[in-house]
């Protein structure tokens, strides 16, 4: 997380801001806007961050994404602990074998066991839109009622399961001409991971 910083101070800057108005856009003290992009305090809420993200005018990428943090991860080990873009046609990032995954920073796991994604450019699921943060758990498995990552029709989805009493599951999710919502008994699809925890830039 050390290049958040001067990452902040490097968006308020190309935004014409000063500290003060910074602060009371995202509702902290100036003080606080320089600790952060002094790297005096490293941690930063979620809450904050999507609140940055609105006063700054950016995208969660672009106030994570940390150029030189991406060059030493060609050359060291792949930190785990990453925002990962999300897209629809291929397979989870944290699957993919090939290397693709977009390394946008070393931030430090808003959540543990899981992996912290928000949806590509021009990329919108169920549930996650864009500027959206998800905390993804993988599991392979239906655990609870709740929203999980499948994947179907070599397609990423996101759907809110649920058990019935019949033994059936319930598939539904958010379309623009309302709700669909289908209930199965053999899933033609596979689990991917759980969404433990998200949060709207909204």
């Amino acid at each position: 997380m050390d290049g958040l910083g001067p990452r902040i101070k490097q968006l308020r800057l190309q935004a014409g801001m000063s500290k003060a108005a910074l602060a009371r856009r995202v509702g902290v003290s100036d003080v606080t806007i320089s600790y952060w992009e002094s790297g005096t305090i490293k941690q930063i809420g979620h809450e904050r961050l999507v609140a940055l993200t609105s006063a700054l005018d950016c995208s969660i990428k672009q106030l994570l994404d940390d150029d030189s943090l991406n060059a030493m991860a060609s050359t060291s080990r792949t930190s785990s602990m990453a925002v990962f873009s999300l897209q629809a046609h291929l397979a989870a990032p944290w699957e993919r074998r090939d290397g693709g995954a977009e390394e946008m920073s070393t931030l430090q796991m808003l959540t543990r066991d899981c992996h912290l994604v928000t949806p590509a450019d021009n990329e919108s699921f169920d549930f996650l839109f864009e500027g959206d943060i998800a905390a993804i758990a993988p599991c392979d498995r239906f655990q609870q009622d709740g929203l999980y990552l499948l994947e179907r029709d070599d397609k990423l989805q996101i759907q809110y399961l649920e058990h019935l009493a019949s033994g059936r599951m319930r598939v539904s999710g958010e379309q623009l001409h309302g709700v669909t919502v289908e209930s199965v008994r053999h899933p033609p699809f596979r689990i991917i991971g759980y969404l433990r925890a998200r949060w709207s830039r909204q």
